[in-house]
């Protein structure tokens, strides 16, 4: 394993109840104004921002509503949100969602104490921002883990990059999974196989050989695999659910990264493609990362094989490594379309022309960490057999 110094500052309320738990004792510090932030009509037709926002009125709090965070959140909604922070003085942010609006609160909670714009703050100046509105988050859909860490994925709409920021990092989160029952089935499967690309990413960077990160990364992914597939027989089933909302925090609080150089070279691809066609990130991830893995596991087919023994049960007597890790692959393409998600841009309905593949191809970060150094040209030629 490669040194590392790992400090954790999220605090987590876990299980039925967390969200009024969390609440209940994070209240005191959250100050006079908080906005409460979300996405779609969901949190308002299923209660949840009634029962949050009361329980903010009833402690006395001034809550400024900032509503409508789309799923692939915006460098302008971020903007609108920091202008309303700072003309409305919010003393803290309370994000009520998945991990496209703690995205967006991320970004909204730094650029609101900047006096300059926070892309050029990051990305021309290289500077990190230092101070934040402080922000707790209200997991209703897990998937992303972006309510433990203070990364965001923004989409710029005008330059068509869909890139990372550095924002606040939650002071808190409330992980209750009677709350991801508010989300359709869909979404919420989706949700569950970006947990499984994040634990893959990280399995899949440097060094290749084992340790003791990676045994719990397999772990975990076995735990997402099995609890997705109870999940596709009983929706409702609430101890799967909890399963994979600690799996969703477990995969982006830092420990699967201990140690490691991550890949994270699918989700570099699917946030190009997402930039042009808007389309779901989980789902895109799981057309992606089949034809990704088949150019990369020549490169590094032992460390393929034994995830695929041991995540996936392929019975390697007598096989050489590549044909176990090409099996292992196999054996994640079924799965995915066992669970009801697409296994191509077809099913997707989405947007597959050359034209926009060239695009994703020619814009798309290409990863450190990546088995193989990957070409324009190759990763052209990975989106055409994602059609």
């Amino acid at each position: 394993m490669n040194s590392f110094t790992y400090d954790y500052p999220v605090r987590n309320y876990f299980g039925e109840g967390a969200m009024d738990q969390a609440l209940d004792a994070e209240m005191g510090a959250m100050g006079k104004t908080v906005m409460l932030a979300y996405g779609g009509g969901s949190v308002k037709r299923t209660g949840v921002y009634g029962h949050v926002a009361d329980k903010l009125t009833s402690a006395g709090k001034r809550v400024v509503d900032f509503g409508g965070i789309m799923p692939n959140p915006t460098y302008e909604k971020c903007q609108e949100g920091a202008a309303l922070a700072r003309e409305e003085q919010v003393d803290f942010i309370l994000a009520v969602g998945g991990g496209s609006v703690f995205d967006c609160c991320k970004v909204v909670s730094a650029q609101a104490m900047l006096d300059e714009d926070i892309e050029t703050f990051e990305h021309a100046d290289g500077k990190m921002p230092s101070s934040f509105i402080p922000m707790g988050c209200i997991v209703t859909l897990s998937g992303t883990g972006a309510e433990q860490n203070n990364g965001a994925v923004i989409t710029n709409e005008e330059t068509h990059v869909k890139g990372a920021y550095l924002g606040a990092m939650p002071m808190w989160a409330a992980l209750d999974p009677a709350l991801t029952l508010t989300v359709p089935h869909a979404q919420f499967m989706s949700g569950a196989f970006d947990t499984l690309s994040h634990c893959m990413e990280s399995y899949f960077g440097s060094p290749r050989g084992r340790n003791v990160t990676d045994d719990i990364n397999l772990a975990i992914q076995r735990n997402v695999i099995r609890n997705m597939r109870i999940i596709a027989d009983d929706d409702q089933n609430l101890d799967a659910r909890s399963e994979l909302v600690y799996d969703s925090a477990m995969a982006e609080n830092g420990v699967l990264k201990i140690g490691k150089s991550t890949d994270f070279q699918a989700h570099m691809i699917q946030h190009q493609y997402g930039a042009y066609t808007h389309t779901n990130h989980g789902m895109g991830l799981a057309v992606i990362h089949p034809a990704l893995y088949r150019h990369l596991a020549p490169e590094a087919p032992a460390q393929f094989a034994r995830w695929a023994r041991e995540v996936w049960g392929v019975d390697a007597k007598g096989k050489d490594d590549l044909t176990v890790a090409l099996e292992g692959i196999d054996r994640l393409q079924t799965f995915i379309g066992e669970m009801g998600l697409p296994t191509s841009f077809a099913e997707m309905g989405s947007d597959a022309s050359d034209e926009t593949l060239h695009k994703v191809a020619d814009t798309c970060v290409l990863t450190g960490g990546c088995a193989k150094k990957l070409e324009r040209s190759e990763v052209f030629q990975i989106l055409t057999e994602c059609l």
